[in-house]
């Protein structure tokens, strides 16, 4: 179980600004998503945890700058679901899930029965079991992003960070998948870090948002207090009716702009 502390993090990329001043701190079992609209730093603020792109400021897991920690630690501790994952096709899905479990196997050494016992699991919750043995390449779209998310989930690592991992997912795959990431993060303390364009999903199952807008934190808060009707027209430009359900879930539902 970690924390996940952000301290006034900036990311500039050829000198263009992409996140200003990002504050934000997780604990252990926490699930914040990130959302905005294109461009607004929510893969930035990502990537920085990773340990993939230089930046200003202060992120650190129980207290561990991330740029001072190894490799091999970051494998431990950290399990990223990228956006574009490149994936090679002529690999069985089995072995590629198994890629998840390289930072606890030694060199020179082979899987253990419980390396393969995860790995086993993670397909059979994830619907992938029957395709175990397929290579990678004859899988659609949808079933790739499953083994993306089943390879991230194979690493047990404390702190999780999805980003757009049901964007090719239909919605019977999308509700699977998230609901395997809260059952894990609710189970193993997971700290959560996601970044979310389909707002009613990503209202329904973090614990907080943070809606970004040209790379600083425009609102910060439950589903109730970020996803309401002015702030989403305001900063994406879109007019959405905002329902709110009997069990506290929120609904967003797109308008048509009809012009007379």
């Amino acid at each position: 179980m970690s924390t996940l502390g952000f301290c006034n993090l900036s990311i500039s990329y050829g000198g263009v600004v992409a996140v200003n001043g990002f504050n934000d701190i997780l604990h252990a079992g926490e699930w914040l998503c990130l959302i905005g609209p294109n461009g607004a730093g929510k893969s930035s603020v990502l990537r920085a945890v990773a340990g993939l792109v230089e930046y200003s400021g202060s992120v650190a897991i129980d207290q561990k700058e991330i740029p001072t920690t190894s490799a091999k630690w970051r494998a431990q501790n950290i399990a990223f679901v990228p956006q574009t994952p490149l994936i090679p096709d002529d690999m069985s899905v089995f072995d590629y899930v198994l890629l998840g479990r390289n930072p606890y196997i030694k060199h020179f050494a082979s899987e253990s029965t419980e390396d393969r016992q995860v790995i086993e699991k993670v397909l059979t919750r994830l619907d992938l079991a029957r395709f175990a043995k397929r290579m990678v390449g004859t899988l659609s779209g949808g079933e790739r992003q499953r083994i993306v998310i089943a390879r991230a989930l194979a690493q047990e690592a404390p702190v999780l960070l999805l980003d757009e991992p049901t964007a090719a997912l239909d919605i019977g795959h999308q509700q699977q998948a998230l609901e395997l990431v809260d059952d894990l993060r609710r189970e193993r303390g997971l700290t959560v870090v996601s970044a979310m364009h389909d707002l009613t999903l990503a209202g329904l199952y973090s614990d907080r948002l943070v809606l970004m807008h040209q790379g600083s934190c425009v609102a910060s808060g439950d589903a109730r207090t970020v996803l309401r009707s002015e702030t989403l027209a305001e900063f994406y430009g879109v007019s959405a009716r905002v329902h709110h359900e009997a069990d506290g879930t929120v609904v967003v539902i797109p308008q048509r702009s009809i012009n007379n």
